[in-house]
């Protein structure tokens, strides 16, 4: 059986291949962009008979920095292209398996969160949707 906690770590491997990006299979106390934070969104059990399929629905927070900075603003045009090296897609997508303890994943969808305050200081981030079969 999968557990929810080898799915964190693999979806965090993942993450941490984009040079320069931090990945956190947990959310930190103190977080230091730019981060990405694995977090457990939903399941969806019983979707194949005998309890076959589960549906985990996570986000993946990305942390750039401070708001005010254009160049932040770049880097999380950059975690949220289609392509490319620092696209946090392709990181994902990268191992579909999560080194074997999921059927497939795939990032649905990125939204733009814009500036977020954590622990009294404003940094940029997105959000990625990911769904993962196991």
């Amino acid at each position: 059986m999968t557990s929810i906690y080898s799915m964190r770590q693999a979806l965090a491997t993942n993450l941490a291949t984009i040079s320069g990006l931090r990945a956190s299979a947990e959310i930190p106390d103190n977080p230091s962009p730019p981060i990405g934070i694995i977090n457990l969104d939903t399941i969806d059990y019983n979707l194949a008979m005998n309890q076959g399929l589960t549906q985990y629905n996570f986000v993946v927070t990305v942390i750039v920095g401070r708001a005010a900075e254009r160049t932040m603003q770049r880097k999380l045009d950059a975690y949220s292209e289609i392509s490319g090296p620092q696209s946090v897609k392709v990181a994902i997508e990268s191992d579909r398996t999560l080194g074997g303890v999921a059927y497939d994943l795939r990032v649905e969808r990125s939204n733009v969160v814009g500036s977020i305050t954590i622990n009294d200081q404003i940094y940029l981030a997105a959000e990625f949707t990911v769904t993962v079969y196991a």
